[in-house]
Formats: C-alpha cells, structure tokens, sequence
C-alpha cells in the first residue's frame, strides 16, 4: 500500500471515487484510488476490483468548482494546484 502522504502531496486521498477510460473514446468507469505507481501513475481498483495503472493525464477526480458544485477535474491539473496552493500554508521566515 503506497504511504498516504504521497497521495496527499497530489491532493488525492485512497478510496475516493477517480474515473477512467478504457478506450479513448469509450465511456468513464469510475473506480477507486488505491496508491502511487513506482513510475509515478496512479493505482486504482476498477469496479471488478482489478487494479490499474494509468498516468495522471487519464484520470479524473471531483473537485469543487468555482460556485462549489462538484466537477470532475484532470488529475494531473489538480496535483498542480495542490501544490501551488500548498505554498500558501507556509509560516514566514
């Protein structure tokens, strides 16, 4: 099991809902996160319970939008504003 403060370095928590595509035009299947590749892709348990593999850029998760209405929003957008907005968390010097 990947170290859950690795998953919280990209704003993603394990077991929340993430969904994917099994083809490039196919419809989304929701699944579940489950932890971080070596290779830096996130794992996910698909509705069958397999796990995958698949690089950020091919997953969405769901975040708040502007109003607050939940949206589904690009993993790989939401670990940059994560961590830009963790930069605001720190104390002066």
């Amino acid at each position: 099991m990947t170290d859950p403060r690795l998953l919280s370095r990209l704003g993603l928590h394990a077991g929340e809902p993430i969904r994917f595509r099994r083809t490039e035009r196919g419809r989304w299947v929701t699944g579940t996160v489950a932890g971080i590749g070596a290779d830096g892709s996130i794992t996910l348990r698909d509705p069958d319970g397999n796990a995958r593999s698949l690089r950020p850029e091919r997953l969405q998760v769901q975040r708040p939008g502007p109003r607050g209405k939940l949206r589904w929003a690009v993993v790989s957008d939401v670990a940059v504003t994560w961590e830009q907005l963790s930069l605001w968390d720190r104390p002066d010097p």
